[in-house]
């Protein structure tokens, strides 16, 4: 079932964009490489921000480390992920695309995806605790992000005035840092998928110390 959920949101992009509207070649490959990434990214920001509240009478009766809640949501949806990677690699045997050796960089883009999911979930457990209303308002970000980012669409046919929606978007990075090494054998954008991990590390760390700092604001919240 893990592993059907990417597969059938890719089947829907498939039939709307290579049926519908007749493109085909590796544009079925590319839906579903950044169906699975962004299934990872959704799921992810989605259940951390229930993550906190949905555990209230745990944490108001055990002392545990209240950012663990969110941090824990991202990497059970890793597992996911992963299994999502198996799908990719099907369509990538289906029609014949080879690997490269570039490959080598693929867990670099994972950790970097993971690292910049956690920094994203902290944030938004924290704020649930305080503005319930904040889910309701998520999913239509999410939305917007969603199309936002080259999921279904090739960044590469922006016209040139809209180019700054690729280019100051976290994600476009990584979804095409994984088309880079699984899809084209080329290397991903280094410096810029750098420069996400170490700016999303430096935002767990002082999230993290900010969680410590104000437990008994989320416990007062709750």
């Amino acid at each position: 079932m893990v592993a059907i959920r990417p597969l059938l949101g890719a089947l829907v992009y498939y039939f709307l964009v290579v049926i519908v509207m007749g493109r085909g070649g590796k544009l079925r490959v590319y839906l579903v490489i950044g169906q699975v990434a962004w299934r990872w990214t959704n799921a992810s920001i989605n259940n951390s921000s229930r993550s906190i509240i949905q555990y209230t009478s745990i944490i108001q009766q055990v002392n545990l480390p209240k950012a663990i809640f969110p941090m824990t949501r991202v990497i059970s949806q890793l597992i996911n992920f992963v299994f999502g990677l198996v799908v990719v690699g099907s369509f990538l045997l289906l029609f014949s695309i080879p690997l490269h050796w570039e490959i080598v960089y693929l867990p670099f883009v994972i950790i970097v995806q993971l690292f910049f999911l956690l920094a994203i979930s902290l944030l938004v457990a924290y704020i649930s605790v305080f503005i319930r209303d904040i889910g309701n308002i998520l999913g239509h970000i999410l939305r917007i992000w969603f199309y936002a980012s080259p999921v279904i669409w090739e960044g590469s046919r922006l016209p040139d005035q809209y180019y700054w929606i690729e280019a100051f978007n976290p994600m476009s990075y990584i979804l095409n840092g994984y088309r880079d090494v699984l899809m084209y054998g080329n290397t991903p954008n280094i410096k810029i998928l750098m420069i996400i991990g170490i700016v999303s590390m430096c935002m767990i760390s002082g999230l993290i110390y900010y969680y410590n700092r104000n437990e008994h604001k989320i416990i007062k919240a709750l």
